[in-house]
């Protein structure tokens, strides 16, 4: 039974209020936070779009961005071209979930790549994976293959890397990822660094998916423990990282407040 306030409504007031409400809960394909644009996609679709990308005839960047990521690439036009550039720019972080919501965007998932990268293995296992991890220190990367063999029956690391190498060892490393032909090459060097070298050789490979996941390779090895998963529901798996980590004070403590003014007040400019 219509109400006496919904009966006072025209048939045109009741038509642009349902369009109204359904605009709301409809989710763009991205948000642009701080001049990089961001996908709106669920774990779900970010695996599906993943494992199609891996049959592909190319090869394909997929960066990872949190509030210091965004921090960076305002500051850095280049940087954020690059970003830009990538086949796939996921979201991670409750900051960026605060300014996705602040433009209307509800993101479904925190795709942060300790999480998605167990999964990809998961979902991709029974039919074979091969990796190519690069970061870390040479033992910290070396424990990290071994974790993800030892946790996914089908996934083979055909090839390691720890990331202390020069810029002039740089093509012979590309050259030996083409070799071994993997289906997913880990960088895990942080940002920037992880998404300029990605960029600069991407066009070298053959095929497969290159992703950007910074500390990955840390958890993998058991350098850091995870936030318990009420912690990282509440969006404060930042203060977890800094416990352990606490020589990244200026990226949190000074980062994020100043990631929050710039995403009310900020705007970069081209060229900036």
């Amino acid at each position: 039974m219509k109400t006496a306030k919904q009966r006072r409504r025209s048939p045109k007031q009741m038509v642009a209020r349902e369009q109204a409400a359904q605009q709301r809960t409809e989710v763009p394909e991205q948000v642009e936070v701080l001049g990089t644009r961001i996908r709106c996609l669920g774990t779900h679709e970010v695996l599906e779009r993943l494992l199609s990308m891996v049959g592909d005839e190319r090869a394909h960047s997929v960066y990872i961005v949190n509030a210091a990521t965004l921090n960076l690439a305002y500051e850095n036009p280049l940087y954020r071209a690059v970003l830009n550039h990538g086949d796939l720019v996921l979201n991670d972080g409750t900051g960026v979930r605060w300014a996705a919501r602040a433009q209307g965007v509800r993101l479904a998932d925190n795709n942060v790549g300790t999480d998605l990268v167990p999964l990809l293995c998961e979902q991709a296992a029974p039919r074979g994976l091969r990796l190519y991890l690069i970061g870390g220190g040479p033992n910290t990367v070396e424990r990290a293959g071994k974790c993800l063999m030892a946790r996914f029956s089908g996934i083979e690391v055909v090839g390691m890397q720890h990331g202390y190498f020069l810029p002039s060892q740089e093509d012979a490393i590309c050259a030996d990822i083409v070799a071994r032909d993997p289906d997913v090459v880990l960088v895990g060097m942080g940002n920037p660094l992880q998404e300029w070298l990605i960029d600069r050789h991407l066009a070298h490979l053959k095929r497969g998916v290159v992703i950007g996941v910074g500390g990955l390779f840390d958890h993998l090895a058991n350098n850091l423990r995870r936030a318990p998963l009420w912690v990282r529901q509440a969006g404060f798996e930042w203060a977890q990282i800094l416990w352990q980590q606490p020589y990244k004070w200026r990226r949190y403590l000074l980062g994020n407040p100043l990631f929050l003014y710039r995403m009310r007040f900020g705007h970069p400019r081209e060229g900036q």
